[in-house]
């Protein structure tokens, strides 16, 4: 296991849409990194694929064999099951988060990466983690704006 780099992610909304925030952790050896941040307005969707996209970002080299573990079917599901590949195709027709859909494709290609799904609020350790960091994120006071969800907002609804 030594050559996965494990990301475990979260994403939390106050209301959806509302106040959210994104919680990661990042292991690689015995090396552990934190990382989390708050949007004034946004959805829990958004602040799930959100924290996968930048826990990829957040690395220095390509080419690492990645296990991402998340609460998210919806990224799990659209990742796992191939169905971000069809949206790409329809150009995302009827689809919710297409500017975040794009991102992650971008930084999806420079590594190989699987997916875990675990039950949220259930006893996986890093997920609590992550949802701490989520929802700590989601009630600070330093929250940034997601712009393009704040644009969009009334055509995604």
């Amino acid at each position: 296991m030594a050559d996965i780099l494990e990301i475990y992610t979260d994403g939390s909304s106050r209301g959806n849409p509302g106040k959210g925030g994104y919680g990661i952790v990042l292991k690689w050896n015995k090396v552990r990194k934190e990382l989390s941040g708050g949007y004034r307005l946004t959805t829990n969707n958004r602040m799930e694929l959100l924290a996968v996209i930048l826990a990829i970002e957040s690395l220095t080299r390509h080419g690492l064999t990645i296990r991402i573990t998340t609460d998210s079917k919806y990224v799990v599901d659209s990742v796992e099951k191939k169905w971000v590949f069809g949206w790409v195709k329809k150009q995302f027709k009827d689809k919710k988060n297409k500017d975040l859909w794009l991102r992650f494709l971008e930084s999806y290609t420079l590594h190989t990466i699987s997916f875990h799904w675990v039950k949220g609020h259930g006893s996986h350790s890093e997920n609590i983690r992550c949802d701490e960091l989520a929802t700590a994120a989601a009630d600070s006071s330093n929250l940034l704006v997601d712009e393009w969800y704040e644009k969009n907002k009334d055509v995604e609804a």
